[in-house]
C-alpha cells in the first residue's frame, strides 16, 4: 500500500529560500511527488524549475496541463495558471483569481485534497497574510497531513502563523525538519488512501477554482451575501465561515480570505486617496491660473473667488499629504520577491530572478 505519496506545499515571500533547503534535504529515492505553488506576477518569468532541480536530487520542472503525476519529481506551477490536481493526472487552469494570486495556493491543496485524500500532505512555508489556510483544512478535513514552518525561522512569519491559528496543524516544525517528516511519512504505510467523505461546499469550491461553468452560474452559492464587493470585479461577495477561516467569493470565482480583503481594500483606499490629492491639486492649478486671466482682464472680484477656490483645494491637498505620509506601513503582499542570485547562490553562477 502507498504512502502519503503527494506532497504539496505553498511559499511565497521568503519561500525560494525555505523551498531551495526543503529540497535539497530530500532523498534521492524520496517516494512521493511533490507538488509547488509559489506566488509570482502572471507575466514574469519563473526560474524557480532551475533553481530547486540545481539545489536538491529531484528532478524540478514546470508542470504542464494534462502531464501523468509520477513519483520522485517535483512540479511547479507556472506564472498565470492554478495548479490543480485530478487522479492521475496534472491540469493549468487560468480560473479566477484567489487573494489576488493566479497562482494561488488554496486551489492546489483543495484539488490535492478531493483528488487523493489521506494520501495528501500539505506544507505551508513563508510568506504574509493567510493563504493557504484554507486549502490546508480541506486537506485536514479529508484526512491527510498537514506541515508548517516554524513562524519563528520563517522569513515572512505572517502565513505560518494565520495557518497554526486557522487549523490544528499536524506538526510545526523547522524547514530541516519538514523534509525528514515528509520521507517519513512518504514511506508510512496508509490503510485507507481514499480518505474522509468529501464535503459538498469543497468539492464547489474547486469546481470554481477550475472554472466550471455550471459552478460558476448555480444560483446556490454558499453562505450569504455580504454587503461587500469584488476587488477585482466589483461583483457581490458572498461570506461563509469554516472553522476559524472567513472566506469570501463573487459570482465569477473570485476568492478572498478576511486578511487577504483586508489588505486590497486598503491598497485600494490609498489609490482613492492619491487620486483625490491629484484632483485637489489640479483644481488648485487650474484656479490659480484662471485668477490670473482674470487679474489681467482687471476682473478683481472674479480673481479673488478663484485664489480662495485655489487655497481651499491647496489645504484640502495638504491634509490629504499628511494622512498618506504618516499612514503606518503594512504587510501586503503584492510585488515580486528576488530570488537567489549569484551573490547568495554558489551552486551556479547567473543572474537574480523574479519570483514573489
Amino acid at each position: 500500500m502507498a504512502g502519503h505519496d503527494i506532497v504539496v506545499i505553498g511559499a511565497s515571500a521568503g519561500g525560494v529560500e525555505a523551498l531551495s533547503i526543503l529540497v535539497s534535504l530530500l532523498p534521492a529515492d524520496f517516494p512521493a511527488t511533490v507538488f509547488v505553488v509559489l506566488h509570482i506576477p502572471a507575466h514574469s518569468p519563473s526560474l524557480l524549475p532551475q533553481i530547486l532541480d540545481r539545489k536538491g536530487p529531484m528532478p524540478a520542472s514546470h508542470a504542464v496541463d494534462g502531464e501523468s503525476i509520477r513519483p520522485g519529481r517535483i512540479f511547479i506551477a507556472p506564472p498565470d495558471f492554478h495548479l490543480l490536481l485530478e487522479r492521475g493526472r496534472i491540469r493549468l487552469i487560468k480560473g479566477p483569481r484567489e487573494n489576488g494570486h493566479r497562482p494561488a495556493i488554496d486551489p492546489l491543496f483543495r484539488s490535492a485534497a478531493l483528488a487523493y485524500g489521506s494520501s495528501v500532505v500539505g506544507v505551508i512555508l513563508s510568506g504574509t497574510l493567510d493563504d493557504g489556510s484554507s486549502g490546508l483544512q480541506a486537506i485536514q478535513e479529508r484526512g491527510g497531513r498537514t506541515i508548517v514552518q516554524d513562524p519563528e525561522e520563517a522569513l515572512h512569519a505572517g502565513m505560518p502563523r494565520n495557518a497554526i491559528e486557522a487549523v490544528a496543524v499536524d506538526h510545526v516544525l523547522p524547514v530541516a525538519g519538514i523534509a525528514a517528516e515528509l520521507d517519513r511519512l512518504a514511506r508510512d504505510v496508509i490503510q485507507d488512501s481514499e480518505g474522509r467523505p468529501i464535503p459538498d461546499d469543497m468539492d464547489q469550491e474547486n469546481q470554481m477554482s477550475a472554472f466550471d461553468l455550471d459552478a460558476i452560474e448555480d444560483e446556490d452559492h454558499p453562505g450569504r451575501p455580504s454587503g461587500f464587493a469584488c476587488p477585482d470585479c466589483g461583483g457581490t461577495l458572498w461570506e461563509r465561515t469554516d472553522g476559524e477561516l472567513i472566506q469570501f467569493r463573487c459570482r465569477v470565482g473570485h476568492a478572498w480570505t478576511a486578511n487577504g480583503l483586508v489588505a486590497e481594500q486598503t491598497e485600494g483606499i490609498e489609490t482613492a486617496l492619491w487620486t483625490a490629492l491629484r484632483a485637489l491639486e489640479e483644481r488648485a492649478a487650474l484656479c490659480n491660473r484662471v485668477a490670473s486671466r482674470m487679474e489681467e482682464r482687471g476682473r478683481t472680484t472674479s480673481a479673488t473667488r478663484f485664489r480662495e477656490q485655489a487655497a481651499e483645494s491647496k489645504q484640502r491637498a495638504a491634509l490629504l499629504r499628511r494622512v498618506l505620509v504618516t499612514a503606518p506601513s503594512r504587510s501586503v503582499e503584492r510585488g515580486p520577491e528576488t530570488m537567489p542570485g549569484p551573490e547568495n547562490d554558489s551552486t551556479r553562477p547567473g543572474q537574480g530572478v523574479q519570483d514573489g
